[in-house]
């Protein structure tokens, strides 16, 4: 059977090349960015057909989730569900988790072992590791009555299956057969700091579900958005985890999809002015750790970087923060709501002190995290604030209106470069 994936397959009628739903992008600018884009009902149909289900790798798992013959892990790719698995041979597999006879879901765990088949609880077909159909219950009917067709051949029916690749233990999926490699895909500069982080074997840690009240592409532009990480967060500035005035820069792939921000050291860059003269927020003498040991980090990667953020087009985070690891996946769930999957990683020859480092320093991150609570919720703000604003613009000018790499970050430009991968997927 042919697997490819055709696009256009139940598009939304078809814009003129350049054009979106509403118009040409205005000002034909990477800086400025419509508000109906977080709104309009087509255009998020479009976007599952030509992003998630396009030329482009999907986060689907990690390696280490399903390290033996028949483990799965169940997730969501854009609107589609999938299974991903372990096959005998050690390759894994992805395939729509939909049952080729009536559409039932064919897995409902998150995840667990099979040793040869899963079978739809509906009507019990069967699928292989590969996602081949194997069996049909009753296929002959019973007493000579009843049954399939005789000309009805299983191997022109299963459900769609996905191209697999892995990187550093992490799981990527594609429909698309136009999709580069991996390697290719990223560009050297973020593919090294993937490598950087990801340089050994891991260890799950913990994971959990995280919805949010706002579109995909919210929380998408707020991981590329170091402009604010230090102005929201008063914990990151307080406790100099991340200031605009520390060391540190942006990385931006050349076509703009990916990216990775970092901050190099504690100190304060020489000569600039200190947040508290700025009147800001960000800043508090009464803000203290009644547990200082929650920041007491190591140094584990020899380059001094506290804190990276690295983003992979289009629903990945892979992030470092002191000695708390984590790969986040971004899963829409509508023009106004997604889920975000967060899974805690150590390394396989972590010391029980590390293991109880990273444990604490998980509390910095998620839905309560001491850092990341805040954006959990603006996101919410951002969608509720542009409710009547379909046709007004935002500014994404910090740093200019370019998508490229800078030794600050102070700027916006990551955020400009998923705009401009974003068009080009979207032929806008």
């Amino acid at each position: 059977m042919d697997i490819r994936h055709d696009a256009s397959v139940h598009e939304p009628a078809a814009t003129p090349h350049g054009q979106t739903p509403h118009g040409p992008w205005p000002e034909d600018s990477l800086a400025r960015v419509p508000y109906w884009i977080y709104q309009d009902q087509d255009n998020y149909a479009r976007e599952m057909r030509r992003i998630f289900e396009g030329a482009t790798w999907n986060f689907v798992c990690l390696e280490a989730d399903i390290p033996n013959k028949g483990d799965y892990r169940t997730n969501q790719v854009g609107g589609m569900p999938v299974i991903v698995v372990r096959d005998a041979d050690g390759s894994i597999n992805c395939f729509e988790n939909r049952c080729a006879h009536r559409g039932a879901l064919i897995a409902f765990d998150d995840g667990g072992n099979v040793q040869n088949n899963f079978k739809c609880i509906y009507h019990a077909w069967s699928y292989d590791l590969a996602g081949n159909l194997r069996g049909i219950a009753f296929e002959r009917g019973i007493n000579g009555a009843g049954g399939m067709s005789k000309d009805f051949r299983r191997e022109t029916h299963s459900p769609r299956k996905w191209r697999t690749t892995t990187l550093s233990g992490l799981v990527f999926a594609t429909l698309s057969p136009d999709t580069p490699p991996i390697e290719e895909y990223l560009g050297a500069e973020v593919l090294g700091r993937v490598c950087r982080v990801l340089n050994r074997p891991i260890r799950i840690m913990g994971r959990f579900t995280q919805p949010l009240p706002n579109n995909w592409k919210l929380y998408v532009e707020n991981v590329k958005d170091t402009y604010h990480a230090s102005l929201l967060h008063l914990f990151f500035a307080t406790f100099r985890i991340t200031r605009l005035t520390q060391a540190g820069g942006v990385l931006v792939s050349p076509d703009g999809a990916h990216h990775s921000s970092y901050t190099i050291g504690t100190a304060d860059v020489p000569g600039t002015e200190a947040f508290r003269e700025k009147g800001l927020r960000s800043e508090s003498d009464d803000y203290k750790l009644a547990d200082p040991s929650l920041l007491d980090p190591v140094e584990e990667f020899g380059d001094k970087i506290q804190l990276q953020i690295l983003s992979i087009f289009p629903g990945l985070v892979l992030q470092q923060i002191h000695n708390c690891l984590a790969v986040r996946q971004v899963v829409p769930k509508g023009i106004d709501k997604m889920e975000l999957l967060w899974t805690y990683f150590g390394f396989a020859d972590d010391t029980p002190e590390m293991n109880k480092r990273r444990l604490k320093q998980q509390n910095l991150v998620g839905p309560a995290g001491f850092v990341s609570m805040e954006d959990g919720c603006v996101g919410g703000f951002v969608q509720r604030g542009i409710a009547a604003a379909g046709d007004k613009i935002s500014v994404v000018e910090m740093g200019g209106s370019t998508a490229e790499s800078q030794a600050t970050r102070a700027t916006e430009s990551p955020v400009r470069g998923f705009w401009k991968a974003y068009r080009r997927y979207m032929d806008y």
